[in-house]
């Protein structure tokens, strides 16, 4: 878990929700905020491709070491890590203790 030191992870701005298909799989769909069952993404900012992939799939096995249900799954050609949002404060808290570095949007202050 030494490698998610100097990772940097992004809340994406949209909530998404699970949406089954006929196939038996399911897709990610884009819904207004505090839809009552949203998932919210994370990506990574630190990492690109493969590494990517790889530093996702250690983020996942960090969360379900406490049995928090996570999927990493693509998402606009990157992968990003889709949790509950009522998880959203425990993942990012127990992403912390590893050494994640959540980046925070901001607004600038009206002059």
């Amino acid at each position: 878990m030494d490698s998610l030191q100097h990772s940097v992870v992004h809340r994406l701005p949209q909530s998404y929700r699970r949406q089954h298909v006929l196939t038996g799989c399911s897709e990610l769909q884009q819904v207004p905020d505090h839809a009552g069952d949203d998932l919210i993404g994370l990506c990574l900012l630190s990492h690109q491709g493969e590494q990517a992939w790889s530093v996702m799939q250690l983020i996942q096995e960090a969360l379900a070491e406490i049995q928090l249900n996570c999927s990493v799954v693509e998402w606009e050609g990157e992968p990003c890590l889709f949790v509950a949002r009522e998880d959203e404060f425990t993942t990012t808290c127990r992403l912390k203790n590893f050494g994640v570095s959540i980046a925070e949007a901001f607004s600038q202050p009206s002059a």
